[in-house]
């Protein structure tokens, strides 16, 4: 299924992904390709239904665009989503199937990990298609894992949001991370390491305890880390955990998390200004992981893709200085941002 559009918000188009033989039952989500092919990481995922699939992919797509604009990079934004089958299944198969329909777009979208997929499934795509990147290290090269780069992104811009807003360094900041998969235990990591006192809390109750060993957090529930007294609340697990049912729980005073689609709707981020709390925008701190992406992919040195990891505070400030400038909540001046870009990229391709 495909459909064309004009508007920077909506998707230019939908490809939905069938193979029986294999399981396979996805859909790709081209968001836009203003600033170069669509790039965004594979999810496998249990969805109760297809229309929930489609719908997440083309949320998450949508903030792909963004993330990857906000980010300088000359990338559009697009995502897969794959829905977990259930009972036994051959996944070798299942990703065989999927490189091929990442390849059957010829380039316009670029595909890696995201929750729920490895570098060994990636290693699979990359036999059928070579618009993947997350593939295993090679030398010096950018690649591999790209969750430590999501991590490092996340606690750098953490690190400046609490010195901004909270007026203290994280030694002296409590933080609630809510999820420690991948992304959420490296995190916590870096923070233990800074001297913060850490809450943990997972749907696997053996990822929060093992975390809680290594960094001697305090391990909260599912249903109660939101309300955890911390100074800092780090959304580390799935998307839409900030609702308006949510945000009135939170005790903490900066959100800031790696969590992508951390707010349920934008006026969920009204919501938390309204209330005094800071919204890091979740595709301005967490781009790390796209940037090793993009690097790989693009074939650009460690050292360029480093350097451009470390600058995610710097743009989380550029989105911060013109929210305060503009009077606007923090969600709304990177989207504004983000839309910005997008439409120059379109102007630029129209003109040329």
């Amino acid at each position: 299924m495909a459909f064309q559009t004009d508007h920077a918000l909506a998707p230019a188009s939908v490809h939905l992904l069938h193979d029986a033989a294999s399981g396979l039952d996805g859909v790709i989500v081209l968001h836009s390709t203003a600033l170069g092919p669509a790039a965004g990481g594979c999810r496998f995922w249990s969805y109760p239904d297809r229309e929930a699939m489609i719908a997440d992919g083309c949320r998450l797509a949508e903030g792909m665009s963004y993330k990857n604009a906000l980010a300088d990079l000359p990338l559009g934004g697009g995502k897969a989503v794959l829905r977990r089958p259930e009972g036994d299944f051959d996944r070798t198969a299942l990703f065989r199937a999927f490189g091929r329909a990442v390849e059957s777009l010829r380039g316009s979208y670029v595909t890696a990990e995201d929750v729920g997929t490895h570098v060994e499934d990636m290693t699979v795509v990359r036999d059928h298609s070579r618009h993947v990147a997350g593939l295993p290290l090679r030398g010096d090269r950018p690649g591999g894992d790209p969750s430590p780069w999501t991590a490092r992104g996340v606690f750098l811009s953490m690190r400046y949001a609490a010195e901004r807003s909270l007026g203290r360094p994280l030694s002296d900041c409590t933080v609630a991370v809510q999820g420690v998969g991948a992304v959420g235990a490296a995190l916590a990591g870096m923070l233990h390491r800074a001297g913060s006192r850490l809450i943990v809390s997972d749907v696997d109750a053996r990822a929060a305890a093992r975390v809680a060993i290594e960094t001697g957090a305090q391990v909260a529930s599912v249903s109660s880390i939101l309300s955890a007294r911390a100074d800092i609340f780090a959304p580390c697990a799935l998307g839409g955990v900030l609702r308006h049912d949510t945000v009135g729980k939170l005790k903490a005073k900066l959100v800031c998390g790696a969590a992508n689609n951390q707010l349920a709707e934008p006026a969920d981020g009204d919501r938390l200004a309204d209330r005094g709390i800071l919204y890091a925008p979740d595709y301005v701190v967490n781009a790390g992981g796209i940037i090793n992406v993009a690097a790989e992919y693009l074939s650009w040195s460690s050292e360029e893709a480093a350097q451009r990891v470390e600058a995610t505070p710097q743009r989380l400030a550029q989105v911060l200085d013109y929210a305060a400038a503009t009077g606007t909540a923090p969600h709304d001046a990177a989207d504004r941002l983000a839309r910005e870009r997008i439409a120059a990229g379109h102007a630029a391709r129209r003109a040329a």
